[in-house]
């Protein structure tokens, strides 16, 4: 069975950008609603970037301790296909987010230096076990702001039985791409200040370049 990673490329705020992910092959978008982050985009702003998606490309909204009724008003104006929670939602509270807009969604668990890999088996376990809607977690690096990192973390801390249902995010670039496909194995991959020119302006060429290096990579284990 060939090896195909997955490719989100998330904090688009640009129609420029999304059409140039969607043309490098990415496989989903991302779209910030946590209205403190320099990637953040307005419903209505996401609402005209999603129209211009094509069909087959999973759009994802970034959310932050996020209340239901305002989960509620985002996606009925931009309707995302999939739910990200960034903050410190509880399994409870993602359960219920997620039914509030019948969504599937994904968790982020962020690695500290205190993390073991027996607390991501528990993480991924009780989240399944709350929600038929939960799609998996991603794994990004524990800073203090909420929000992808931009920092890489341990990636020998993730069960290798583990590896292949995570999203790996976390200080990604074209430069680690190969490295971080190859050792972990991850169901996909999630970037967004490794192809930027600046926060919230995505660069084609970074892209393309990221996504060709996701791609040899896949290359390569298939030829194992």
């Amino acid at each position: 069975m060939s090896h195909r990673t997955r490719i989100k490329i998330c904090g688009l705020t640009r129609a420029q950008d999304v059409r140039a992910a969607v043309e490098a092959g990415a496989d989903a978008l991302g779209f910030v609603f946590y209205p403190k982050s320099t990637r953040y985009v307005t419903p209505s702003q996401a609402a005209a970037l999603i129209a211009t998606v094509p069909p087959f490309v999973t759009t994802v909204g970034l959310f932050v301790n996020a209340e239901a009724a305002q989960l509620q008003e985002i996606v009925a104006e931009a309707p995302v296909s999939l739910l990200q929670f960034h903050g410190d939602e509880t399994v409870e509270h993602s359960v219920a987010l997620a039914a509030a807009v019948n969504r599937p969604f994904i968790r982020a668990m962020r690695i500290g230096n205190t993390t073991l890999a027996a607390d991501l088996i528990e993480y991924a376990q009780a989240y399944a076990a709350g929600s038929h809607l939960f799609s998996g977690l991603l794994l990004d690096t524990l800073v203090e702001a909420y929000g992808g990192s931009g920092k890489v973390f341990d990636w020998s801390l993730i069960p290798k039985e583990l590896a292949p249902q995570v999203v790996l995010s976390g200080g990604l670039s074209v430069h680690n791409a190969t490295d971080a496909v190859r050792r972990v194995r991850p169901f996909a991959v999630d970037i967004s200040s490794g192809v930027e020119q600046e926060k919230g302006i995505k660069d084609a060429a970074k892209i393309r370049a990221f996504i060709a290096a996701i791609r040899q990579a896949d290359a390569d284990l298939n030829e194992l």
